[in-house]
């Protein structure tokens, strides 16, 4: 296994993205405290982003929207745009293209780029030219911090220590060079190194490891054990500087969730969300030519959480993904017969096959329905995709207040212009 005698990585992570890219197309919002919210017009929702004046006065992403405004009494709330990110994102990372190719987009707000000889030379002045093509070209509002250290995962904790770093929030830099390491990651929070969640933590801790010095100090077989699996011994890898290439992520699942209004927080309205948000997957899981195995409705309602499966017989076409969703709400409303107040609901479609690789289940002899509905649903994508819109669909569609059906604000992917049809 290679490790680098130089830095090799830049890895690249937008301040307050959300918040700064409204601030950025109105002008109304510069210099202002903003939090971004689901929908308008009620308190009785979440912070999901802010700005770094909101940060400022204590308010946090995924914070209530009464206990934000205690905070901050100004606070400005912005009804989200995913389009609107989606777009900006695409917009800055062609800028950032002009200056170094992008190696991969890690989620809507954060990237990674290898360096060629040249650029390891001054990291310092590649930040700036980088800084500079999104300011005089985007604009002065969207903001990055950078980290450049000799692999992928060093460089990811060293932007955000550069993030946080001399009592100030964003435009940071920070350059970890082989030879300063690893004093530089010492001063970093255990919470800080990512893979250590909080159940993480917690199994550290009953290992005697409190530190990240703790942590750099174990040896891979250990690192392995507490984790469980090769994570563990990978990470012990990258911290230790060395190349680890990330492993090729293969899909597990498509799936969509989503807060609801408080007039849609009923059952019946719930439900009928459901079916809108997994409608928007089934689209993906054909765009992306997979088949489903498995079906899975999950609510957060005010007593817990509530979670129904069902087997799929190998499909990926509306009617029968529909099918099988409605026979899980009939659970949902046996298990609350008088009814329940749901708060936010997801679908996941799992279980999947490679079109190539589907596997017919011999008992169930369906094949000349399925793909009969399978040619119906194929019709009804190229229809949207002709007029760019929900143009056809199997049954009503009637999106809830703020729309964003399949299209919401993402910290894991980058949605693509299909999901807000």
């Amino acid at each position: 296994m290679r490790k680098p005698e130089t830095i090799e990585r830049l890895y690249l992570d937008f301040d307050g993205f959300f918040a700064a890219v409204e601030q950025q197309a109105d002008r109304h919002l510069r210099g202002r405290p903003v939090g971004i919210v689901p929908f308008d017009g009620t308190d009785r929702t979440t912070v999901i982003a802010c700005s770094r004046e909101a940060k400022a006065q204590g308010v946090k992403n995924v914070m209530p929207v009464r206990e934000a405004r205690r905070q901050c009494p100004g606070l400005v709330l912005v009804p989200q745009k995913p389009d609107l990110y989606r777009r900006a994102h695409n917009a800055l990372l062609s800028e950032i293209e002009t200056v170094i190719p992008i190696d991969a987009a890690k989620s809507i707000d954060e990237l990674t780029c290898r360096l060629d000889p040249s650029d390891r030379q001054d990291p310092a002045d590649l930040a700036r030219w980088i800084k500079a093509a999104i300011r005089d070209n985007i604009g002065p509002w969207i903001t990055c911090s950078i980290g450049f250290a000799a692999n992928r995962q060093l460089a990811k904790i060293a932007c955000k220590e550069g993030k946080h770093g001399n009592g100030r929030y964003g435009d940071g830099l920070a350059i970890w060079e082989p030879d300063t390491m690893p004093d530089p990651l010492f001063s970093v929070p255990l919470d800080d190194i990512p893979g250590v969640g909080s159940n993480m933590r917690a199994r550290l801790q009953r290992a005697n490891v409190f530190t990240t010095e703790e942590l750099y100090a174990l040896q891979p077989k250990q690192m392995r054990k507490l984790w469980g699996n090769v994570t563990g011994e990978r990470l012990w890898y990258a911290l230790h500087g060395y190349d680890i290439q990330a492993q090729p992520a293969a899909r597990g699942m498509f799936g969509h969730g989503r807060v609801l209004p408080p007039e849609s927080r009923t059952i019946a309205a719930a439900r009928e969300i459901s079916r809108l948000l997994l409608t928007k997957a089934a689209r993906r899981l054909r765009r992306e030519n997979y088949y489903a195995g498995g079906l899975w409705l999950w609510l957060s309602t005010r007593s817990g959480t509530w979670l129904g499966k069902t087997e799929l017989p190998i499909v990926r076409d509306d009617q029968a993904i529909l099918s099988a969703l409605s026979g899980l709400w009939v659970q949902v409303g046996k298990a609350y017969p008088r009814g329940v107040m749901i708060f936010r609901v997801g679908v996941t479609l799992y279980d999947l096959s490679p079109a190539g690789e589907r596997q017919l289940d011999l008992l169930l002899r369906d094949d000349r329905v399925r793909q009969r509905w399978e040619h119906i649903s194929q019709a009804i994508d190229e229809l949207n995709a002709r007029y760019a819109g929900t143009v056809v669909s199997l049954g009503h569609w009637n999106p809830p207040k703020g729309g964003h059906v399949g299209g919401k604000i993402s910290y894991t992917r980058v949605p693509s212009a299909e999901d807000f049809w």
